[in-house]
């Protein structure tokens, strides 16, 4: 048995769980299907169609990457189940929708857990995030190929600007079904719906929510500017989108393909982070402007504090596993 090969922490974690034996035969033609739940030129066609460019270069063709926006596949709520099943090949996941499958996947998805980019990409990048990754395949088969871009949620709404924290009391607002935003919103002093991605943009429009938070680009591609007039960059929550692929998909590629894989989806990352970095700004100034968002640069203080206590209960509450890993987080930013 030979592992499959790679670079940096991450890859080299994911060639310690990729396995194949060698041969000699001329690879055979695979095509993987990637499926996403956004929109077509969303944060996740960006590194969805890099990634399935790198593929098909490293591999000499004998990979056939078939994008699928838009839920095509499925939802992102049922994706990582089915990633598991096998009925779908890979999948870009907003890691808050990983969580009640793998439920270590919370403490990044907790406010304010990260002190800056710098760090969050320190961790996700370094030995930190490629532990992580090794765990995540041992408890669910699924392997972690890039964490991709970090950005951070913003918030909108329909009723009021938000300048301070007492602004968002009593707001309905959308937020997924994760443990860890609906008490961050309530401790905040909203009213946090737990609503599907697919169900938001018609509570957003029927009024059955008034507000909820995205990535920048997300407000964007979907048009919630045409819905709610008010955008605050509160960068309470940061994410990611992880692109995974199943066991099933994996165990089809011979060695010099799952080499071609790692090495277009490390590459696919990178691209991902620069590029998506590069837009945000441009995407607010959209926002603000074509978009007539009205927006606000609240003062964090009261939400920076109300995050800590959220830590600090999560922590308490998750055990050694969970504790241990906040504690690295946090450590990796002295």
């Amino acid at each position: 048995m030979k592992q499959a090969l790679s670079t940096g922490a991450l890859g080299a974690a994911l060639a310690t769980v990729i396995t194949l034996a060698a041969t000699t035969a001329p690879a055979a033609e695979v095509t993987i299907n990637l499926g996403y739940a956004a929109a077509e030129g969303s944060a996740y066609s960006v590194l969805a169609n890099k990634f399935e460019e790198l593929a098909e270069a490293h591999s000499g063709g004998t990979i056939d990457v078939k994008i699928r926006c838009c839920a095509q596949l499925a939802t992102e709520d049922e994706a990582f189940k089915a990633m598991q099943l096998g009925t779908v090949d890979m999948y870009i996941i907003t890691h808050n929708n990983v969580s009640p499958h793998f439920p270590l996947m919370d403490a990044f998805v907790l406010p304010y857990v990260f002190q800056s980019k710098a760090h969050a990409y320190k961790v996700l990048n370094g030995p930190i995030g490629a532990d992580f990754a090794r765990k995540l395949n041992a408890d669910t088969r699924l392997h972690l190929l890039t964490y991709g871009f970090v950005g951070d949620r913003d918030f909108y709404n329909s009723v009021r600007p938000i300048k301070t924290m007492a602004d968002v009391e009593g707001l309905k607002i959308r937020v997924p079904k994760n443990q860890v935003m609906i008490a961050t919103w309530e401790a905040f002093g909203a009213a946090p719906i737990p609503l599907p991605w697919a169900d938001t943009p018609t509570a957003l429009q029927t009024g059955a929510v008034v507000g909820a938070d995205n990535g920048t680009s997300f407000i964007k591609s979907q048009k919630f500017y045409e819905i709610a007039s008010n955008l605050a960059i509160l960068e309470h929550f940061t994410y990611f989108s992880p692109l995974f692929a199943s066991s099933r998909i994996m165990d089809k590629l011979d060695e010099a393909q799952q080499a071609a894989v790692l090495k277009a989806a490390e590459e696919a990352g990178a691209h991902h982070r620069e590029e998506m970095g590069r837009q945000i700004e441009e995407i607010r100034g959209f926002l603000a402007k074509e978009g007539g968002m009205a927006r606000t640069d609240p003062d964090k203080a009261d939400f920076i504090k109300a995050a800590q206590k959220v830590q600090d209960d999560f922590a308490a509450d998750k055990g050694e596993g969970f504790k241990d890993l906040i504690e690295r987080i946090r450590a990796a930013a002295e």
